[in-house]
Formats: C-alpha cells, sequence, structure tokens
C-alpha cells in the first residue's frame, strides 16, 4: 500500500456523508399495470444470485406507473442487502428500482468526481463484512443501520484508485478464466467416461448370452429404520445416505437401484447396510455376473423409461426383472468393470477436487483485494 501512495494523503468519510441512502420497494402486486409491459429494471437478491454484483438488467421490470414519484436510483449506484439475506452487494450501471431487502446507495454531488466507482465497488466487499458481523434479529434478520451510516469509507487519489481497479480487475478475469477452464476439464471428464461407458456397454446379440435381470439378481424391498439404534451402518434412501443405525438389512455385496424419486441413482457398496423402502437392494448370483459390472450397466441404462408414474419416477420389481442385461463371461465383465471405474475415479476426483480448487482462487483473489484496499488511517 505505502508503493502506491506514495506518502499521499488519504480521506476517510462516512457513508451518510458520500451517498444519499435511499430504501427500495415493491410495487403493489395486485395492480397488473405495475407488472405489465415495464422497462424499468427491478433488482432482488435473485439478480446477484444469477448474474453477478456488476448488474445493467434485471430479472424482472415494471412500468414507469409504478415508480414512486416518478424518481428512479441514478445509474452507478449501489444496491447492499442490509436485512433478510445480509452481506451482498452490487453496482447497477442504468437506472433502477430495487426492492425493500436493498438499500440504495447513490453518490452525492460533491464526491462523484472523487472516485473510480470500480474502487467502491471493490471496497464494499468490507461493507458486506461489516453488514454481516453487525446485524440485529427481530422477524428476521438486519443491518445496524446506525452504524451503517457511520461505516467509514476511504477516498484515495484518484490514481491510487484506478490502479487498484486495474489490479483487482486483472485479479477478477484470471479468476474467472480458470474457474472457467476447470469447469471445461470436468465437463470433457465425464463426456470421456460416458463415450466408454457406453461403448464397453454395447453388444451384439450374436456376441453374447443375454438375461433377464431377474434372473441373476433378488430384487430386495427395504424397511422402516425410525425403531432403531444409532449406530455406523448407513441408511440409504433414493438419495442417498441419510442416516446411521446399529443394525444391517444386508452385509453382502450390492447394487441399490431406486424405487420411488431420483430413480436415476443407482448405488453400490460392499459393506453392511440399512435400506429404506423408496430404494431395492440386490442379492447378486456371482456366479453369473460380477457386481461391478452390474452396477455399471444398471448406471448405463435409461431408468427414467421404466417409470409408472407421471407425477413421481417410480419402479417395480416387475419391470426391473425383466430388463435384459447383457452377460460376457466373468473375465470380460471385470476386465470392463475395471477400465470403468478408472474413468469413474478420475472423474470423481475431478467433480470433488473442482470446488476445492475453485474456492482457493476465490481465496487468493479475496486476499489479494484486502490487501489493495486496505488503507492507514491518519
Amino acid at each position: 500500500m505505502d508503493k502506491l501512495l506514495k506518502g499521499q494523503n488519504v480521506e476517510w468519510h462516512t457513508i451518510e456523508q458520500i451517498f444519499h441512502l435511499r430504501n427500495g420497494y415493491t410495487p403493489s402486486k395486485s395492480n397488473e399495470a405495475y407488472w405489465t409491459n415495464g422497462t424499468i429494471p427491478w433488482f432482488r437478491m435473485e439478480d446477484i444470485r444469477e448474474n453477478g454484483n456488476i448488474l445493467d438488467s434485471a430479472l424482472q421490470q415494471i412500468s414507469e406507473s409504478a415508480v414512486k414519484g416518478n424518481k428512479l436510483f441514478p445509474k452507478n449506484s449501489f444496491i447492499i442487502a442490509t436485512s433478510a439475506t445480509i452481506g451482498e452487494h452490487a453496482l447497477i450501471t442504468v437506472p433502477y428500482l430495487a426492492n425493500q431487502r436493498f438499500t440504495n446507495l447513490s453518490l452525492k454531488d460533491d464526491f462523484i468526481n472523487r472516485f473510480n466507482i470500480y474502487f467502491l465497488y471493490y471496497y464494499l466487499f468490507k461493507l458486506d463484512e461489516w453488514c454481516r458481523n453487525n446485524t440485529t434479529m427481530s422477524s428476521f434478520a438486519s443491518v445496524d443501520m446506525n452504524g451503517f451510516r457511520k461505516f467509514e469509507i476511504p477516498i484515495p487519489p484518484l490514481n491510487v484508485q484506478d490502479e487498484i481497479v486495474r489490479i483487482l480487475d486483472a485479479f477478477t478475469a484470471i479468476t474467472a478464466e480458470l474457474t472457467q477452464e476447470l469447469a471445461k476439464e470436468k465437463i470433457l471428464r465425464e463426456k470421456q467416461y460416458q463415450y466408454y461407458r457406453d461403448k464397453l456397454l454395447s453388444f451384439s446379440d450374436s456376441e453374447i448370452r443375454w438375461k433377464k435381470l431377474g434372473e441373476v439378481v433378488k430384487i430386495k424391498n427395504g424397511k422402516d429404520w425410525k425403531n432403531l439404534g444409532q449406530g455406523d451402518i448407513p441408511v440409504y434412501g433414493s438419495g442417498g445416505i441419510m442416516n446411521y443405525v446399529d443394525k444391517a438389512s444386508y452385509d453382502k455385496v450390492s447394487v441399490l437401484i431406486p424405487r420411488k424419486g431420483t430413480i436415476t441413482n443407482i448405488f453400490y457398496t460392499e459393506k453392511p447396510f440399512w435400506n429404506v423402502d423408496t430404494i431395492f437392494y440386490t442379492e447378486i448370483d456371482e456366479s453369473q455376473i460380477f457386481p461391478k459390472f452390474l452396477f455399471h450397466f444398471m448406471k448405463n441404462f435409461d431408468l427414467t423409461t421404466l417409470s409408472t408414474d407421471s407425477t413421481r419416477p417410480s419402479l417395480t420389481q416387475t419391470t426391473l426383472n425383466k430388463i435384459s442385461i447383457p452377460l460376457p463371461s466373468l473375465n470380460e465383465q471385470k476386465r470392463i468393470s475395471n477400465i470403468l471405474d478408472k474413468f469413474e475415479a478420475l472423474t470423481h476426483s475431478i467433480t470433488e477436487g473442482l470446488p476445492k480448487e475453485i474456492a482457493l482462487r476465490e481465496q487468493q483473489y479475496e486476499y489479494y483485494r484486502e490487501q489493495l484496499i486496505d488503507f492507514p488511517k491518519n
């Protein structure tokens, strides 16, 4: 910071000195004219969640007749979430309105030419943190507005502001690019896995023998677990592990197939488990089918085509038992399974590692941002 300032002074002023503060509002929903053929952007928290922190359009628009006193918030103002979901802000680059969850900050005339608006945008991340740490609770969380108005903001020389913005813009671009590249890598690995899975599990009738699923496994129902004690045995439902109990419904290798709900969620386990009534388990005839081969086949099979309920996806033992399944030799089943296991492990490691890598990049960015906007008080 000393290198940037080079001995130049930094002024400090409070939010209420620098900005006009106005609350947002929601036009009456009962007046259709307010919400028909709207041209004025009306911002909500959903806009920040979906489109980020620098916005030039809103997901919803209102009509001019909905505007109180014909007054819009001017462009290059900020919305700060000061109630309900606290600690978010956005720079709005067009004239607009916002709902009542936001306090709107518009620069006073005396300060318009003293700020690079993007310097303020970056500095207000400090205000977000202050808001999260200074809330009062009633029917819902809200910010201590007396303290909010007294929050101080530095005014370094414009050339210093410009340099800080340049550096942080570069960091933002790099972070966004890295995040995009990591996401592309994940998609690529998933496509590779799907390609090889489809290829390895495709057989012609002349190549191998086929059997019905009911000929190689016994499909078993789940049971209620509520009266079981706490333990370390996982309880499976159609969404995955939902609790842990002290008793197992089955203790051998099994492929679990949902009965209701997310019917494409196929699970493989070699450890004891309990399953509830929304998911079947299988007793596998390992003299005919290798368990991991069954798992990969069922993951690749489009179970949605067998659903017996259009409102909530559902499967029955009868329909599952009729599925035709290819049965190459056990050695070939193991070879195919080993290849697919490796692809699945690679895809899983990328899927697990991606959020961590993105979080690391964001932490690095936030660290440098804090360093660049941490000004000494004279």
